[in-house]
């Protein structure tokens, strides 16, 4: 059985949190709506697409931690 590598993440907390929905900060990030569905599953995503959703969710760079610090578990 094949098992996959997921990336725990603070996304749809925060996005909630600003009562965004997902086809707003997807729309934001320039993402398709289908990616911020496995991004907030936990799947594994760029470095250059983390820093489009931390920048929709005005955060900064440096802010990643907040959004994107949880070890990856496998499943």
């Amino acid at each position: 059985m094949l098992q996959k590598m997921k990336f725990p993440n603070r996304v749809k907390e925060y996005r909630d949190s600003l009562m965004m929905s997902k086809a707003e900060l997807a729309r934001n990030a320039g993402i398709s709506v289908q990616t911020l569905n496995r991004i907030e599953k936990g799947e594994a995503c760029r470095v250059d697409t983390q820093r489009k959703i931390l920048q929709s969710l005005n955060l900064q760079v440096e802010d990643k931690e907040k959004i994107f610090n949880a070890a990856p578990t496998v499943s």
